[in-house]
């Protein structure tokens, strides 16, 4: 069993930054698969970032991409989320994820299995 808890959401102005922490228990850290989801109000869930257990392979969102930076720090068992130049359609509920299967990342081939309660961001212009 794995338990992820979110911090690090907040109020930011357009162009700011925040950094989003997901520490995690449990489990074997180095070998869970890990993400980040956000879901604005009134549209679907969707996946923003993704990092294998080395943490030298990575995914980004379209949207994300140049702006958006994961690493994780397996002796910290924390996972993080950089986001930069930050805009108001960024503004969302944040949710840290794991697996140890990469395909629910990589192809959406199943849920992962453990989730935090979610963090939010607002973006304000």
């Amino acid at each position: 069993q794995v338990q992820l808890v979110e911090s690090g959401g907040g109020l930011v102005q357009v162009g700011g930054s925040l950094r989003l922490s997901c520490a995690a228990s449990g489990d074997t850290f180095s070998g869970l698969v890990m993400g980040w989801f956000r879901q604005a109000p009134g549209k679907e869930r969707e996946l923003v970032a993704a990092i294998r257990g080395s943490g030298r392979t990575t995914m980004y969102a379209d949207s994300v991409k140049g702006r958006f930076i994961i690493s994780r720090d397996n002796a910290e068992r924390t996972m993080y989320l950089e986001m930069n130049s930050l805009k108001p359609e960024d503004t969302a509920v944040y949710t840290c994820a794991a697996d140890i299967h990469y395909g629910s990342f990589w192809y959406a081939s199943k849920t992962p299995d453990y989730w935090g309660q979610g963090t939010q961001v607002t973006v304000s212009s």
